[in-house]
């Protein structure tokens, strides 16, 4: 962004890479829109602390991360789904030309922690650096690497991949998470 151009019109530009966030963090696709939407609403209203000449789309990650992590906690208390019964009704599974396919994937990146899936998403598949997604969590760069390496070898655990297994996929933002290497 350049430091002439309005933040505002900007935005626009990051709503497809924060509804893709909002929904690896919530699993559902009405949570992710009203998370987006919220982060949007708030964003709007304090563009007057938004530091022209920064990152604008580090910033809306920050608001979607910190509105979805209070959303969490207001939400303790509802009832949960631990069989993903009511979950399994309303997702739609793809389909997927490679060796693993993308229900598999689903399900292993669902059993990681919300700070291993977080971090997976930043940097696997966001392409944000290190220190970037340090920032935007509010934690050291040796922090952010440490989970992004623990989450990588979790999934792959979960997943049953090792080095001797070939990966045949053409999603390469799945490769990206999986292996380690930027998405296309």
């Amino acid at each position: 962004m350049s430091t002439d151009s309005d933040p505002k019109e900007e935005l626009i530009e990051h709503l497809p890479a924060m509804r893709a966030f909002a929904m690896s963090l919530t699993h559902n696709s009405a949570t992710a829109d009203d998370l987006v939407q919220d982060t949007v609403v708030k964003a709007w209203g304090n563009f007057d602390k938004f530091k022209p000449g920064t990152n604008l789309r580090a910033w809306l990650f920050t608001i979607l991360r910190n509105t979805y992590y209070s959303l969490y906690r207001k939400r303790r208390r509802e009832v949960e789904d631990p069989d993903g019964v009511m979950a399994e009704q309303i997702s739609e599974k793809p389909e997927h030309d490679g060796h693993l396919a993308m229900a598999d994937f689903r399900e292993a990146f669902a059993q990681l922690s919300d700070d291993q899936r977080e971090v997976l998403v930043l940097v696997g598949v966001e392409g944000f650096s290190y220190e970037e997604a340090a920032e935007m969590c509010g934690c050291a760069v040796g922090t952010i690497k440490s989970r992004t390496n623990r989450a990588r070898k979790r999934l792959a655990e979960l997943m049953k991949i090792d080095d001797e297994n070939a990966l045949e996929m053409t999603d390469s933002a799945t490769m990206a998470v999986v292996k380690g290497k930027p998405a296309a």
